[in-house]
């Protein structure tokens, strides 16, 4: 059986690219130390006992991984070596079964399939060994180990979060292009924006822009309704999980009014963003409304919006698309107290926006997707 290691972990925050930062600035935030930003990942020192808080806080990385080693393998000898070296026993007891995913960029190891067959046999040995056993049942919790080469630097973790991190467990509708949860959460925390201003998303959708901006305003932990895959291993104590979910109920915040505001055309993306709100429980701090973005009327002097525009995908998308456009030229052209930030895979927004060339452009991915964040920032309102 194996028990929950005493000292000091590494644990890995993986990241959608240009998202590095705001993980950064979360985990700091959440008392994590010696935390290092790198492309596509943060990595911070922690304890067994820091697995849940980290799954069920973090806002925008995409999972929480386990390091258990780090070395150049240029060989598939090299590789089950090192492999082979790393204490594995102590976090997959003798009957746990795992599975081995693999990655290889710019490395001498190019074989996927070759990577996952080398490692699953190291792990298996290593395994045998320490449990005096000549084969592994694999009958008992799920394990998922992966080996990710990149520049032939081997790095081989287990998966402490299983589904994704932007699977928060509210959402049952997600519209045509989703955008996911921990996006949605970095779009916000990218802004001006905070609880006590007025903010609005036009073309709402589903609603998660303005549901995680709840989640934030009320200190909500993202994945409190959700399970882990590691809330089932041996190495992780249960009370862990059980005190990390009490202290983050405690810590909601239901003081306060919040001013959040959706709108959509389609009814229907108004019917599955009350839906989403009310399964997150924040569906008193947010009005959602059927209205489209052509008859968008602002009257107040300060406020934020965020919005994801659509994707054109057909060639009549690109007449409504040139409406949806001008129509916020017309209405923001001389709202110079807000601030505007627009999600958008048309590299020709700005050049139809003209209140003023964007103040910063940000390259995000949503999935696979490449994405431009155009940051207009607003005069501040005064005080």
């Amino acid at each position: 059986m194996s028990h929950p290691p005493s000292s000091p972990l590494t644990l890995i925050a993986t990241v959608s690219f240009g998202l590095e930062a705001v993980v950064k600035r979360e985990l700091l935030a959440l008392g994590f130390e010696q935390v290092r930003a790198a492309e596509g990942k943060v990595e911070f020192t922690a304890t067994a006992a820091d697995i849940p808080r980290a799954n069920l806080w973090l806002r925008s990385a995409d999972r929480v991984l386990l390091k258990m080693g780090e070395d150049t393998a240029v060989t598939f000898d090299e590789l089950f070596q090192q492999t082979k070296a790393l204490p594995w026993e102590k976090w997959i007891p003798a009957d746990g079964q795992f599975n081995v995913q693999a990655k290889t960029v710019k490395s001498t190891l190019g074989s996927v399939r070759a990577c996952q067959s080398i490692v699953k046999k190291a792990v298996a040995e290593r395994l045998m060994a320490a449990y005096g056993v000549d084969w592994l049942a694999e009958t008992g919790v799920p394990y998922t180990v992966q080996v990710a080469l990149l520049k032939d630097v081997a790095t081989l973790t287990i998966d402490t979060s299983g589904a994704g991190l932007h699977l928060r467990g509210y959402r049952e509708e997600a519209g045509d292009a989703p955008l996911r949860e921990t996006l949605a959460a970095a779009l916000v925390q990218l802004s001006f924006w905070n609880p006590e201003r007025l903010l609005i998303d036009p073309m709402c959708g589903s609603g998660t822009i303005l549901i995680e901006a709840a989640l934030l305003a009320r200190n909500m932990a993202p994945g409190l309704n959700r399970r882990f895959a590691s809330e089932e291993w041996t190495a992780v104590p249960t009370a862990a999980w059980t005190e990390a979910r009490r202290a983050a109920r405690q810590a909601i915040r239901h003081e306060g009014t919040l001013q959040l505001r959706g709108y959509d055309r389609d009814p229907a993306a108004i019917e599955a963003s009350q839906n989403n709100a009310a399964n997150a429980r924040v569906a008193d701090d947010i009005v959602f409304a059927q209205k489209d973005v052509r008859d968008l009327w602002i009257d107040q002097q300060y406020g934020i919006l965020i919005s994801q525009l659509p994707y054109a995908e057909r060639t009549a998308d690109f007449s409504y698309l040139n409406e949806i456009y001008l129509a916020f030229d017309q209405t923001f052209k001389k709202k110079q107290g807000w601030s505007l930030y627009f999600l958008t895979a048309d590299k020709q927004f700005p050049n139809y926006f003209k209140r003023t060339n964007p103040d910063r452009v940000r390259k995000l991915y949503n999935g696979l997707v490449e994405v431009n964040y155009y940051q207009y920032y607003g005069e501040k309102p005064q005080i």
